[in-house]
């Protein structure tokens, strides 16, 4: 079949309204991580990619392009990455970054992918910059990270060094693209449990189905307020992926225990002043930053402990996320995810 594709047909395709098989947008993909696309054939692509409306099969095509060009990752899979799509445009501070320390100091291997800012002043690596990880390692000792600290971060822009060929064309375009959405799916980690919080409503569909292709296990969750976390500002919704199949869930945050914040409460800044609130949180400080995280890491955790036993899907959610949030409160009251942090800037820098 690849013989008989071309970027003008497959445009065509797309204009016409026809939905690509997973292997025309595997072969397109390709084609991008190869650079062998100019910039007109590529936004005509996303453009009528974008206006058709993208599909389950489409997105899982892209993904499995984009990791087959990825520079390879050497860990064991059965890690956890919690990460957010970005684009909710309300600038808070990194809640899946700290979500991520205090899960991976309640003792499960967290491994983190994420690039530069989305919607936020400062992305995870941003912060993660300001507070000393050193980002710029090679595949070998983001690995060897992994098994000294228990935690390590694959920078999306050093693992798919692909993503470059479509970069000028997604800046002089200027609006939301596929490539928005297919980060939280690329982690070359291919992490076995993921924690998944989603921007807007109409991707939810796409990303819950490629984690029910995948046959992973994933929590996918959106806040009523559009924020891409389980928000403490009013209710969530949650997507509970396991086995291939789905339960919903809709979660009120005082039903944990947790009183209703405002999101100016949860505003962030630059990196600087976010790294400033990762180590005064991390150092237990208390208030609404605080709860949102330890929600936030609760929900890594119960993501895992369903990837280690699936047959917990068929507890409540709300009981195995009360339980997770008590392991996340010790971790920072005990100062377990200070010294979590401290130990993955040292490992980064050895």
């Amino acid at each position: 079949m690849a013989d008989t594709l071309s970027w003008p047909a497959l445009i065509a395709q797309l204009l016409s309204g026809t939905d690509l098989s997973i292997s025309e947008a595997t072969w397109a993909m390709d084609r991008v991580m190869e650079g062998e696309v100019t910039e007109a054939q590529l936004a005509g692509f996303l453009v009528a990619l974008n206006a058709k409306g993208e599909t389950v099969d489409e997105i899982v095509g892209f993904r499995d392009a984009i990791l087959d060009h990825a520079l390879p990752l050497a860990v064991d899979p059965f890690a956890l990455d919690i990460v957010g799509t970005g684009g909710d445009r309300f600038g808070t501070v990194n809640v899946s970054t700290m979500a991520s320390i205090v899960a991976a100091a309640s003792g499960v291997p967290v491994i983190k992918h994420g690039n530069k800012a989305a919607s936020s002043l400062s992305g995870s690596s941003d912060v993660l910059r300001a507070l000393g990880v050193d980002l710029e390692l090679e595949p070998e000792r983001v690995a060897a990270v992994l098994g000294e600290a228990g935690i390590s971060f694959a920078f999306a822009s050093k693992f798919h060094p692909g993503f470059k060929n479509a970069g000028a064309v997604r800046a002089q375009l200027g609006v939301p693209t596929v490539f928005n959405y297919l980060g939280p799916l690329c982690n070359p980690a291919r992490a076995e449990a993921s924690a998944v919080g989603v921007a807007h409503l109409d991707r939810v569909p796409l990303i819950v189905g490629v984690f029910q292709t995948r046959g992973a296990t994933a929590l996918v969750f959106r806040g009523d307020d559009g924020l891409d976390e389980l928000t403490t500002t009013g209710h969530s919704h949650i997507w509970e992926v396991s086995r291939g199949s789905v339960k919903e869930h809709d979660l009120n945050p005082r039903d944990l225990g947790i009183p209703i914040a405002k999101i100016e409460q949860l505003k962030g800044g630059d990196a600087e002043f976010n790294a400033d609130v990762v180590r005064r949180v991390m150092a237990g400080e208390q208030g609404p930053v605080r709860d949102m995280v330890v929600l936030n890491a609760a929900a890594g955790l119960a993501a895992y402990r369903l990837a280690l036993d699936p047959t917990q899907v068929d507890r409540p959610l709300l009981e195995r996320l009360e339980e997770q949030m008590t392991v996340a409160r010790t971790t920072l009251d005990t100062g377990a995810a200070s010294r979590k942090l401290d130990q993955w800037v040292a490992a980064t820098r050895s």
